[in-house]
């Protein structure tokens, strides 16, 4: 699972490669952060050892977004080339706060798409990664609300095996449902069936 999330970054890295340093001021799908933070958040969590996590956390006394966002100022930089040289050093990096694997290509691959979609960027990216990133989040609220925003819902995909639920239903590309699942209202209109609206509620009210 480790090469996916290699092949995710260095991916990413490549796609950023020639972006202007306008585009870098462009808002993300992740609510009050640009691209260029977005990516330095992605660096952090690449970077951050348990115990620097736990330190941190202790740091912040226990807020959590607060410590989110210390750790994206330490890897901004001065300038887009420092944070998108800052990534790639971390592109083949292991480190990870105390998560699942499967968390970190979650991370990994829902945060590229907060990055790509408003950019216009487009990726295909491979099933077997897309299908794990949806099977992990189906199962869990550890890290993003998923499992409890997908209750009595019926998600398919119609370009892969996953499904998952039973109840009204939820269609559309894994990576839809993947980002709707975990509160990407920007994907809903990719998406058919009755229990579309019901998923936009809830990802209006989280």
């Amino acid at each position: 699972m480790w090469a996916m999330v290699h092949a995710e970054r260095a991916a990413l890295a490549a796609d950023l490669a020639e972006l202007p340093d306008d585009r870098w001021l462009t808002p993300s799908l992740c609510t009050g952060l640009t691209v260029r933070e977005v990516l330095a958040h992605l660096t952090a969590g690449a970077s951050l050892t348990p115990a620097r996590w736990l330190a941190g956390v202790v740091r912040c006394r226990f807020d959590f977004d607060r410590q989110v966002a210390m750790r994206l100022a330490e890897q901004l930089g001065a300038t887009p080339a420092e944070t998108l040289e800052r990534f790639r050093r971390v592109v083949s990096s292991r480190t990870k706060p105390p998560l699942p694997v499967p968390a970190m290509l979650g991370e990994t691959l829902v945060h590229a798409e907060d990055i790509r979609r408003p950019l216009g960027i487009r990726r295909d990216y491979p099933e077997k990664a897309v299908v794990r990133v949806a099977e992990y989040y189906r199962k869990t609220d550890l890290v993003v609300v998923a499992k409890g925003r997908i209750g009595g819902l019926r998600l398919t995909a119609n370009d892969s095996p996953f499904a998952t639920g039973s109840g009204a239903l939820v269609s559309g590309t894994t990576l839809a449902l993947t980002m709707a699942m975990t509160g990407r209202a920007a994907y809903l209109d990719d998406l058919e069936g009755d229990g579309v609206e019901r998923l936009r509620e809830r990802c209006a009210t989280a």
